[in-house]
């Protein structure tokens, strides 16, 4: 299964999901023109893994900001990710940076609507 990797853009976030090695990355900014059409390939991509996912997916996720719209597809994401959870033991590890409220905030939010662990990960700041 071919991995997918986008460089990210001031408005994209860059993206890394291995499938060889069951990690998933996000990082940076999510203010995409059409969040739906940048998510949407990242949904079909954990869909296609499903099949064939690893013992154990570890999934990074290091946002620094991001839309409204994002959120719903990172939400997307998440319900997909919790789909196939089961066929592999998924983590989501939500960094943020240690002033930035808003991002814990974010995180304790789709932990409480997603039925996967989450680890929350301060870091000092970039």
């Amino acid at each position: 299964m071919d991995p997918i990797k986008i460089e990210g853009t001031p408005k994209t976030p860059t993206v890394n999901f291995n499938a060889e090695t069951g990690v998933l990355e996000v990082k940076g900014r999510s203010i995409p023109e059409n969040a739906v059409e940048f998510y949407k390939p990242l949904v079909d991509w954990i869909g296609s893994y499903g099949d064939t996912a690893k013992e154990a997916t570890e999934v990074n996720i290091q946002l620094e900001y991001f839309n409204t719209s994002s959120s719903k597809c990172i939400l997307d994401v998440f319900k997909k990710l919790e789909s196939i959870n089961g066929k592999s033991n998924i983590t989501i590890n939500w960094h943020y940076e240690e002033d930035d409220e808003d991002m814990l905030e974010a995180g304790e939010d789709y932990q409480a609507i997603i039925n996967i662990p989450f680890k929350m990960i301060e870091m000092e700041e970039m």
